[in-house]
């Protein structure tokens, strides 16, 4: 019996899922699904499609599990409006890495009360940033060598 769940679950986990944590600034592709009513012909018509949704991630909560969800947090108008996505749902088309955030907690839930400058994120430097530096830096210290020579 448990076989078979475990089956069914690994069966539903997503693969594409990109590496991604709180602080970082991501791209949530969503299906939402529209029923169009026309009155004239009497006919209820169902369309999909895909809705965006770009915010910081606040929280990650449920491990890397069937039930693992996360949240993500934008400001409106003024007003925050934060969703909460189930990690693996069939309804998310991709999730989009778009900046990488510089955080020291796991849940960042200070950001629903800071405003101005303490609602900003850090951006965090990658490692390919950190060997290509390291790659220009090398350089530049051999061509100092062999004009020295």
């Amino acid at each position: 019996m448990e076989e078979k769940i475990k089956e069914l679950i690994s069966s539903n986990l997503r693969k594409d899922t990109p590496d991604f944590r709180p602080g970082d600034t991501v791209k949530v592709y969503f299906k939402i699904k529209d029923i169009v009513i026309d009155e004239k012909k009497k006919t209820k018509e169902i369309k999909e499609k895909i809705q965006p949704f770009e915010g910081i991630v606040i929280a990650r909560k449920h491990g890397k599990g069937i039930s693992a969800t996360f949240t993500v947090r934008k400001i409106v108008d003024g007003i925050g409006v934060e969703k909460i996505f189930p990690l693996h749902s069939p309804l998310i088309e991709k999730i989009e890495v778009i900046k990488r955030g510089k955080v020291r907690r796991a849940k960042l839930y200070y950001l629903r009360k800071a405003k101005g400058k303490k609602a900003k994120i850090k951006e965090r430097k990658t490692e390919k940033t950190n060997n290509n530096e390291r790659k220009t830096l090398e350089n530049e210290q051999d061509s100092l060598e062999n004009n020295e020579k």
